[in-house]
């Protein structure tokens, strides 16, 4: 009787639909568009973003940054991890969603999905040692102190790689966030599917609502109001090719956003390196009278 009752089983499909502000709106256009696997076999229906699901984005992520920002870089490390933990504990429906989206064997795609679990936890690690790197006291002609530390740029658009799915995902958002800032990410228009999954781990990880909303539908359309958007303060343009690149620069020149222009990457598990990290952080220089100096040569 049971075996009749499991072939009658219809399957339960999955409805994927965007992160937002910590929640899991459908476009507003009402749209959404075919995702095939690398032999054109469908795999599920994905939400066609709009321009005013891109504004919300941004609105969610602007909300959330005096939170995140204002944390303690320790506490942003302990959030990273629970992260990886929450990854590594769907693991198997990560590698099953990068094997149909980059057509690799699931040999293969679990290294991927192994490689971006590892990359988030190494950015988890690398919260409250920044700063360490990149500030520090500058020697000055004069009685003061003169202290340089850095901070987050503040909501940060990232364009997704076209090709790498997961890992290439977890390559540029980690670092993003890992030093305050929050994000809104364009998936990869031909493989958003991991990138949408990504969201409801975000979700139950204890990251705030808003510091990651995650957008699927064609990349020039979503990109294009967040290039030219007032409140967007930098982009990164790993997943534009060279045209798209070129007219979103322009845009972005607007407001003088920060660009992060497209880099060609052979090899995505290669030591990722500081750069994405320094790249969407601002220094901010202290002034302060040392005060009176004695016999010693100091009054503290």
């Amino acid at each position: 009787m049971s075996d009749k009752s499991e072939q009658r089983r219809l399957s339960v499909f999955k409805t994927y639909k965007l992160y937002v502000g910590g929640k899991f709106p459908r476009s507003e256009s009402g749209r959404v568009y075919e995702v095939t696997d690398s032999k054109g076999n469908w795999l599920a229906n994905a939400p066609l973003s709009s321009r005013k699901d891109a504004r919300d984005a941004v609105v969610a992520a602007r909300k959330a940054f005096g939170g995140w920002s204002g944390a303690t870089a320790y506490n942003r490390g302990q959030i990273l991890y629970r992260v990886a933990e929450m990854l590594e504990g769907r693991r198997e429906q990560y590698v099953r969603e990068v094997a149909d989206a980059e057509g690799l064997s699931r040999l293969k795609a679990g290294a991927q999905v192994d490689a971006a679990i590892d990359r988030w936890v190494w950015y988890a690690g690398w919260t409250d040692k920044i700063a360490q790197v990149v500030g520090g006291a500058n020697p000055v002609a004069g009685p003061y102190f003169n202290l340089s530390s850095p901070e987050p740029t503040g909501v940060v658009a990232v364009l997704a790689p076209r090709e790498s799915s997961f890992l290439g995902l977890v390559s540029v958002l980690a670092p993003v966030i890992a030093t305050g800032n929050t994000a809104v990410v364009v998936a990869a228009e031909q493989a958003p599917l991991p990138a949408l999954s990504l969201g409801e781990v975000l979700a139950t990880s204890d990251l705030p609502g808003g510091v990651v909303n995650v957008l699927s539908g064609r990349t020039a359309e979503i990109a294009a109001p967040l290039a030219a958007h007032q409140d967007v303060n930098a982009i990164d343009l790993a997943g534009a090719d060279e045209v798209l690149a070129r007219e979103l620069e322009i845009a972005a020149a607007d407001n003088l956003k920060r660009v992060l222009r497209p880099q060609p990457v052979d090899d995505w598990t290669a030591a990722p390196g500081t750069d994405r990290m320094t790249a969407f952080l601002e220094t901010k220089t202290v002034w302060h009278p040392t005060g009176s100096l004695g016999a010693s040569g100091s009054s503290y």
